[in-house]
């Protein structure tokens, strides 16, 4: 892929989260790639090797599996990174609840569903920071993907919203930890978009068209949109940048 201005040039990104191409995390190593970053992606299972393989070919991106529910994978990860010698950029870009318990409503939802939506959305942020830190001997920058729910009640957003909101928490707090060593952590809070992950919520469609018709830009945001906010915040342009949430949402979420 040809680079188009080289601000990245010698940096070195991990993206998880790429399922296809309308991921978000695909829109980022996207935006990484066209700066110039060298870029690790990582896939699900066997089931989604053939959607990311193509992907990161194109890129010309190195590919491991995670799976973060597994023992031992993001460890895996994480070492192979290392004979790269450092790592500068890292995005989570993973989440998940059982359907039962996203579409019955927070009152509904189990204790084990729960656990499961916050270990996989949240805490597996907190693990990939930890075994990132090491390797960004020179700082850095990680990102983790939210939603405007985590600030006020979506409807049909659910057990997503107290989950997401942990991890913007847990972004502030990293952000306060890892600052000393250069270390730089944003939640990024997109609009709501077309992505396999979002086609799980009830009404989706109807929240996309609340989105244009509300958003002072008057229209959805895009992966690229995601991706090219991501490449400017891991960039020197934004070196005292860091703690924040970020809405890359066309202005949706100023809007009562």
């Amino acid at each position: 892929m040809e680079t188009v201005y080289p601000i990245l040039q010698g940096k070195r990104a991990l993206v998880v989260g790429v399922a296809n191409e309308h991921s978000i995390a695909y829109g980022c190593a996207l935006a990484f790639r066209k700066l110039g970053a060298e870029v690790t992606l990582t896939y699900l299972n066997d089931k989604a090797y053939p959607h990311v393989e193509p992907l990161a070919r194109e890129l010309g991106a190195e590919l491991l599996p995670l799976d973060v529910t597994q023992p031992g994978q993001m460890e895996a990860v994480f070492a192979a990174l290392a004979r790269h010698g450092r790592l500068d950029i890292a995005v989570h870009s993973i989440a998940f609840a059982p359907k039962a318990d996203l579409q019955g409503g927070l009152l509904g939802c189990s204790r084990e569903g729960f656990l499961q939506a916050m270990d996989v959305s949240c805490h597996s942020f907190v693990r990939m920071a930890q075994l990132a830190a090491p390797l960004m001997t020179a700082g850095g920058t990680l990102f983790a993907m939210s939603y405007h729910g985590a600030q006020e009640v979506v409807p049909n957003y659910n057990v997503m919203g107290p989950v997401k909101a942990a991890l913007e928490a847990s972004c502030r707090y990293l952000a306060h930890e890892l600052g000393p060593r250069g270390i730089r952590v944003h939640a990024i809070s997109p609009g709501p978009l077309k992505t396999r992950a979002a086609s799980g919520l009830k009404d989706f469609d109807l929240l996309l068209a609340d989105a244009v018709n509300r958003a002072p830009l008057g229209e959805l945001v895009d992966i690229e949109d995601v991706g090219n906010t991501c490449a400017y915040l891991a960039t020197d342009y934004a070196r005292r940048l860091t703690g924040s949430t970020v809405y890359v949402d066309g202005g949706l979420n100023i809007v009562a």
